[in-house]
C-alpha cells in the first residue's frame, strides 16, 4: 500500500479520551421487564411503594410472646407459619408457635428461639431477660413506604433486581443499551472457517470486538467485511448507521491509499481524533456523525484494535448507558520486570498478575508487538509505560488497569 502523510495532529491519549467522552451523550430512558433489568443502569430513583417487610416476621423458629412475660408459663394458642399467619391477637398470658418467616402475631413483641424454651403440652416458658424486638424483623425494617431505596445511576445486579421484585415492581426505567454496528475492512480478510490464501488473514478482530462489545453492554449487529472500495464501504456504512447509534470499524484507518475509513468519516461527519500518542493504537480515529451518532475507527492490528477499544470505546459505551463509573478499576502493582516504552508514545503493556504476600506482582506477557494477540490473551492487567528511554525499573509500584484478578 502506498503511504501518504497524515493531515491529523498526533494528540495525547488523555486528550483524545476527553474528546471522546465530551462528545458522548447518555442515551434516552426505556422501561423494561424485571427479567431484562440485570446489567442495566437505573434511570430514576426507586421508591418503596410499601413497607418492607410489610408485616413483622420471625427470624427464627420459636414462640411469639410478650417480652415482659418471659420467664412465666404461657399457654400456646396457635401457630404462625410462612403463608399461614396466626389469626387474631395474642392476649396476655398466651404465646403462639411461629416458624421462620411467619407473621409475628399482633400483641407479641419478641420471639423466643425454640431451643431456648421449655414446652409442656400446650404450655411454654421462655427464659427471663428476653428483650423486646428479639428475633424478629419489624414492619418496615428494610424500607418504609415512600423511602428511596435505590439511587438513579446504579447498575442493577442480583440484589437490586431482587429488591425491586420484593417491592412488587415488575418493570423498571433504565437507560437504553447502545446499538452498535460492527464491521471489518480490507480485501485481505476472509471469514472464520474459510481457508486463507496467500496474503490473506482470517478476520479475527471482528469476533474479538464482538465479545468486547457484548461485555460492555452493547446490542451489536455485525455487517461483515467491507472491501477496499470507496462506494462499497460507503454503502455498507450508511446501511449500518440506519439502525445504530455507534459505528465500530476495524482496519482502514492508517495512511495507505487503501485506508478508506477516515475519508469516509470526513464526508459523513466530523473527525475529531485521527492519531493518538499511544502504543499500540496510533491510527485510532473518532468522529461524530449527524443525529448524535458516534464512529470509532480502530486499527487493523489485533492488539491495537482491542487496546483502543479498552481506552476509548468501552468508556463511551458505559457513558451512553448511564454508568457513573466509566473506567475499569485500577490497583497498585509491583513490576516484576524492567518496563520500557518502545518509542515516543505512551505504551499500554499487557501483564499477568500473581499474589505474592500482600502484593500483586505484574509480569510481562512477552513480546508486546501490536500484531501478537497472544500478548493480550490471558493478560490480567494493562500497565501504562511513559515514553522515553528510562522506563520503569523492576520493583517499582505502578497503577495497573485491572482486566481480571488472579
Amino acid at each position: 500500500r502506498e503511504v501518504r502523510a497524515s493531515t491529523y495532529p498526533l494528540i495525547d491519549a488523555v486528550e483524545a479520551h476527553g474528546i471522546v467522552l465530551r462528545s458522548t451523550p447518555v442515551l434516552p430512558v426505556e422501561e423494561v421487564a424485571l427479567s431484562s433489568a440485570a446489567g442495566r443502569v437505573l434511570a430514576e430513583p426507586l421508591l418503596a411503594g410499601h413497607d418492607l417487610p410489610a408485616w413483622p416476621s420471625s427470624a427464627v423458629d420459636g414462640y411469639a410472646l410478650r417480652a415482659a412475660e418471659a420467664g412465666r408459663r404461657l399457654r400456646v394458642v396457635g401457630e404462625s407459619a410462612a403463608g399461614h399467619p396466626f389469626q387474631g391477637r395474642l392476649e396476655p398470658g398466651t404465646a403462639a408457635r411461629v416458624l421462620t418467616g411467619g407473621v409475628v402475631p399482633e400483641g407479641a413483641d419478641a420471639v423466643a428461639m425454640v431451643e431456648d424454651v421449655t414446652v409442656e403440652g400446650d404450655w411454654v416458658s421462655a427464659p427471663s431477660g428476653l428483650g423486646r424486638g428479639a428475633n424478629f424483623h419489624p414492619r418496615g425494617a428494610d424500607a418504609r413506604a415512600g423511602e428511596k431505596v435505590l439511587e438513579a445511576g446504579l447498575p442493577l445486579g442480583a440484589a437490586e433486581v431482587g429488591l425491586a421484585a420484593a417491592l412488587g415492581m415488575a418493570r423498571l426505567r433504565v437507560h437504553r443499551r447502545p446499538r452498535v454496528a460492527l464491521l471489518s475492512t480490507g480485501d485481505e480478510l476472509v471469514e472464520v472457517g474459510e481457508e486463507p490464501g496467500l496474503g490473506q488473514v482470517v478476520d479475527s478482530n471482528r469476533w474479538a470486538l464482538l465479545a468486547a462489545l457484548a461485555e460492555a453492554g452493547a446490542e451489536v449487529r455485525q455487517h461483515g467485511i467491507a472491501p477496499d472500495q470507496p462506494d462499497a464501504l460507503r454503502g455498507l456504512v450508511e446501511s449500518a448507521l440506519a439502525e445504530a447509534e455507534v459505528l465500530v470499524t476495524s482496519g482502514g484507518v492508517s495512511v495507505g491509499t487503501h485506508d478508506l475509513v477516515k475519508p469516509l468519516l470526513e464526508s459523513l461527519g466530523e473527525v475529531h481524533v485521527g492519531r493518538v500518542k499511544l502504543r499500540p493504537g496510533k491510527p485510532f480515529t473518532f468522529a461524530t456523525l449527524p443525529g448524535g451518532r458516534l464512529a470509532f475507527g480502530l486499527p487493523g492490528f489485533p492488539v491495537s484494535s482491542l487496546i483502543t477499544f479498552e481506552v476509548f470505546v468501552r468508556p463511551a459505551l458505559r457513558k451512553l448507558q448511564g454508568f457513573e463509573r466509566l473506567e475499569r478499576p485500577t490497583l497498585p502493582v509491583r513490576l516484576g520486570y524492567d518496563a520500557r516504552a518502545a518509542g515516543d508514545r505512551t505504551e499500554y503493556q499487557r501483564v499477568t498478575l500473581s499474589r505474592e504476600g500482600p502484593e500483586l506482582v505484574a509480569r510481562s506477557t512477552g513480546s508486546q508487538s501490536s500484531s501478537r494477540l497472544l500478548s493480550l490473551a490471558g493478560a490480567q492487567a494493562l500497565v501504562r509505560i511513559p515514553p522515553g528511554g528510562e522506563g520503569i525499573a523492576a520493583g517499582s509500584v505502578v497503577e495497573a488497569i485491572i482486566l481480571s484478578l488472579p
